[in-house]
Formats: structure tokens, C-alpha cells, sequence
């Protein structure tokens, strides 16, 4: 039996924007306890991921109550928001896998030049490797003058094909969920309430 009908719209809705708020909390507590820990330490980083997860708290927010409230200009806004991030994260994804070398140690590259002396000494002390490509313009973590340490650079490209392909992947796979979640809101939408006055306007 096909789910076409109100409530089962409405559930469906309600349940997918369930998710995303299980993974905006997620996000958030990861960041937390990376910053508890002392995984990472770097204040943008951490308020990156937190960025990101209240902004997805936010949206699932706003499209759950549009879904348990059929509130035409809450899901309206959320369709728009939502197709909006499927745009961008389809594009991320497939430039994801298909990066190949070169393009890797050039984004790599920018990004350790960018990062900011806390993150630079996160990942070497976690790697136990020392600079990007330049062991003598960095100061190389304690463990670094006990034993041979190799570049940051070499032990981060060794990884970046397998981390891309599986970012790609995930991004994939959720940039679908949101073009459901479109769909859904857009078909929940033009549906009438059968517990409505029948003469009101949609």
C-alpha cells in the first residue's frame, strides 16, 4: 500500500526531521567532547561543527513544526532551505570522488597553510608527524624528538582517497534524504487536512 494519504505524509515528515535533529545533536555533542578530550582543541574548528549542527537543528526544527502544524509558510521556507542544501551538498560529494592526487595535496596544502598553530600542533601530536612538507619551518611535537617522524603532508594523502570517498558517499546518501524531504514537504502541502472545515482554503 502506497503512503499517499495525510497522516501518512504528515508521519513520514515528522520522522525524517526526527533524524536530522538526532544528527544536528550529535554534531554538536561530537564537537563537545572533541573539546573536552582535547582531540581538538582549535576554537574554529569546534564552533565550525556546532556552527553546522544548530544550523540543521534549526531547519528539522522548522520542518517538523510546519509538518505537525501543516503551516503552508514554515514548509514552504523549509522546501526552499532543503533544496538549497541539496544543490550544494550534491556538488561537494561528486567533487569529492572525483578528486584525484594532485587536486588532494593542493587542497591539503591550503588548508594546513590556513590553519591556525593550535590545529597544526592537534594533528601532529594525533599523527605523530611533523610540518606539512617542511619539517624545519615547524616546531615538531615532543614525540617528534624521540623518534623518526614523517611530514604531515605524506601520512594525511596516504588517507585523504579513503576519507574523500567515504564524505562523498555519506554526502550522497544524505543529499538524497533531502530531496525526499522536499518532495514530501511539497506533496504534504497540497494535501487538505480531512479534519478541516472542507471549505477552507489550503
Amino acid at each position: 500500500m502506497v503512503c499517499g494519504g495525510f497522516t501518512c505524509s504528515k508521519n513520514a515528515l515528522c520522522a525524517l526531521n526526527v533524524v536530522y535533529l538526532l544528527v544536528s545533536l550529535l554534531l554538536i555533542g561530537i564537537a563537545g567532547w572533541g573539546k573536552g578530550y582535547g582531540v581538538v582543541s582549535s576554537i574554529s574548528v569546534i564552533g565550525g561543527i556546532i556552527g553546522v549542527g544548530v544550523f540543521l537543528f534549526f531547519i528539522a526544527l522548522v520542518g517538523f513544526i510546519g509538518a505537525s502544524k501543516h503551516h503552508q509558510v514554515l514548509l514552504f521556507f523549509y522546501m526552499v532551505v532543503l533544496f538549497l542544501l541539496f544543490i550544494i551538498q550534491l556538488c561537494i560529494s561528486f567533487y569529492c570522488l572525483g578528486m584525484n592526487r594532485e587536486s588532494q595535496e593542493t587542497m591539503l596544502h591550503y588548508a594546513w597553510e590556513r590553519m591556525d598553530n593550535d590545529t597544526k600542533t592537534d594533528v601532529q601530536n594525533n599523527l605523530k608527524c611533523c610540518g606539512f612538507f617542511q619539517k624545519e619551518t615547524y616546531d615538531c611535537p615532543k614525540v617528534c624528538s624521540t623518534q623518526q617522524c614523517l611530514d604531515c603532508g605524506d601520512l594525511m594523502l596516504q588517507h585523504a582517497a579513503e576519507v574523500l570517498h567515504v564524505c562523498g558517499g555519506v554526502g550522497l546518501f544524505f543529499s538524497f534524504t533531502e530531496i525526499l524531504g522536499v518532495w514530501l514537504a511539497a506533496r504534504f502541502r497540497n494535501q487538505k487536512d480531512p479534519r478541516a472545515n472542507p471549505s477552507a482554503f489550503l
